[in-house]
């Protein structure tokens, strides 16, 4: 008996100092995610040496190589049968704007009043005599009890489409999520489900609140080459026709079919809505085609206790590249979007391996090609992942870190989707923070970034930024200085790495996304969707 009790004190002692070691290394680690090491990994991603990171060019290389040297120095496993690199195949496709829409004898002109292309690897494309009907939001969603295209058949014909969802314009009326834009009002879910209803094209009318932005964004986005991933068939199960009308045109082409656009948007807004409108489309479009190869990056550190079980991080190493046509500064640096992302995700891969004893679950690190041109990178890996989707416990999503110093607060982009957000709010409690709403949810930002392509495989996905309380005065007038330097530089050349930047933001958010995977990673929680998302665990 006295053995017994002596074993179990000596037992309970071993446990405690266990746990006091592992509190201690938790520390340590969170402790060493700090400024001089981002600001290095952030320099030399954005250098001009690394020409804009546009995949397939010498920038990815440069970049693959940074990745698989730091990787290697920490230790980390190449999650892809040996490699560190994922191929995924990609394919550029630029339509002829020598092009007119047709529709019933009224003619619209390429980037004035219409915008299309196909995502299909054809030479040419055509709507010839195509029946036009109006499917109000062309939503199909079985959890709101909405569906515009029950009871009509839409096969080989061109559907009209609303942007956004029912609940946008009527948030009050208790559809879909008011103002908070679901992935039913985006438009890659509208082509998508065009296709899957067997239609011949889609054009969806552009209005910019609901959109929430221009014309011009959709002139100038769809036009020029756009990049898909290469696919057995060639994309032929997609709407031959992808398209976009002007407010205006689709006005004029409701008008010609003897119908009233703001009327019949009324009655779409009010429950599922389809309509044949008597008139007809033409339109023939010429592309060239071209494929190339770009890589993911992927590195894992195995759990100690659970190792097929992952927590995967994502970023998007990819930038915009150089224009050879520009005069003076020709290269897109992207030091913002996403040298940040990339250099957090670096310094927590140190932080989980600098741990005293290794997570019970795997950690996994993925960066993403291709996110510049439609998230296709990410898109690659949700459909061909590595690691079995129903394994993969959660997504951490780093996208553009705050480059305006401390915040009171952090912005959950998507908030109120998944149990993710209990983590994240234990680790903002830490940092003296409170977890909020993103500013704008009508723009539907929760869509526009990697996470959504594991989101959409069911995989909870989190998805958060610094703030948009300063911490303290001193931060906030800063805060607007550098909000003046910025303005404008998205996707620009002047989005250059500048020794001026407050990491101050960029440390509290790396340090905070290391404390969320770490908390998933030592427990045997699966956080689920919440009931209200649109997204759920796959069965």
């Amino acid at each position: 008996m006295k053995k017994t009790l002596i074993q179990a004190l000596l037992l309970s002692v071993a446990s405690a100092t266990s746990a006091q070691l592992s509190a201690d290394s938790f520390e340590q680690a969170w402790a060493s995610i700090d400024e001089k090491e981002l600001r290095e990994h952030v320099k030399l991603l954005a250098s001009d040496k690394f020409e804009g990171r546009q995949p397939t060019t010498i920038g990815e290389t440069y970049t693959l190589e940074f990745l698989t040297r730091e990787f290697t120095k920490l230790g980390y496993e190449p999650g892809v049968n040996g490699s560190f690199m994922q191929p995924v195949g990609l394919v550029r496709i630029e339509a002829d704007p020598d092009m007119e829409l047709d529709i019933a004898g009224d003619k619209f002109e390429y980037k004035v009043n219409m915008v299309a292309g196909t995502a299909r690897e054809a030479s040419e494309v055509e709507l010839k005599d195509s029946e036009l009907v109006f499917v109000g939001y062309g939503v199909n969603a079985p959890e709101y009890d909405w569906n515009d295209y029950e009871g009509i058949d839409v096969k080989g014909k061109t559907v009209v489409i609303l942007v956004n969802d029912p609940g946008f314009e009527n948030p009050d009326s208790g559809k879909f999520q008011g103002k908070t834009m679901t992935y039913y009002g985006r438009w890659t879910y509208k082509y998508e489900e065009a296709s899957r209803q067997g239609a011949a094209g889609a054009l969806i009318v552009h209005e910019t609140a609901p959109a929430s932005y221009g014309w011009s964004v959709v002139a100038n986005s769809w036009s020029g080459p756009q990049y898909g991933l290469v696919t057995p068939d060639g994309n032929k199960d997609r709407v031959a026709v992808e398209g976009w009308l002007s407010v205006e045109a689709a006005q004029q082409v409701f008008a010609k079919a003897g119908l009233d656009y703001f009327d019949e948007k009324q009655k779409a807004m009010q429950g599922p809505y389809a309509k044949a409108m008597g008139s007809k489309a033409n339109i023939k479009i010429k592309s060239s085609h071209e494929k190339s190869q770009s890589y993911n990056f992927l590195a894992t550190l195995p759990g100690s206790e659970r190792p097929d079980e992952h927590i995967i991080y994502t970023a998007h190493w990819d930038h915009l590249g150089k224009d050879p046509n520009k005069e003076g500064d020709n290269i897109y640096n992207g030091a913002h979007d996403n040298a940040t992302g990339s250099a957090g995700l670096i310094s927590i891969a140190k932080a989980f391996a600098s741990l005293d004893k290794r997570p019970a679950r795997s950690v996994s690190f993925l960066f993403v090609t291709a996110e510049e041109q439609g998230l296709l990178g990410s898109k690659y890996y949700g459909e061909n992942p590595v690691y079995p989707l129903d394994k993969t416990v959660a997504n951490i999503n780093i996208d553009a870190m705050n480059i305006q110093g401390r915040t009171k607060d952090v912005e959950v982009v998507g908030f109120g989707k998944s149990e993710l957000e209990v983590y994240l709010e234990k680790a903002a409690k830490k940092q003296g923070r409170v977890i909020v709403q993103e500013s704008r949810p009508a723009a539907g930002y929760y869509y526009r970034s990697d996470h959504f392509s594991l989101a959409k495989q069911g995989v909870p996905a989190l998805y958060a930024k610094g703030g948009a309380t300063p911490i303290d005065e001193a931060t906030a007038a800063y805060k607007k200085r550098i909000s003046v330097i910025q303005s404008g530089c998205y996707h620009q050349v002047c989005d250059k790495y500048r020794e001026s930047w407050d990491f101050g933001g960029i440390v509290e958010d790396t340090q905070l996304f290391f404390h969320v995977g770490y908390d998933i990673a030592n427990t045997d929680d699966w956080p689920k969707w919440n009931k209200t998302s649109e997204f759920q665990r796959k069965k």
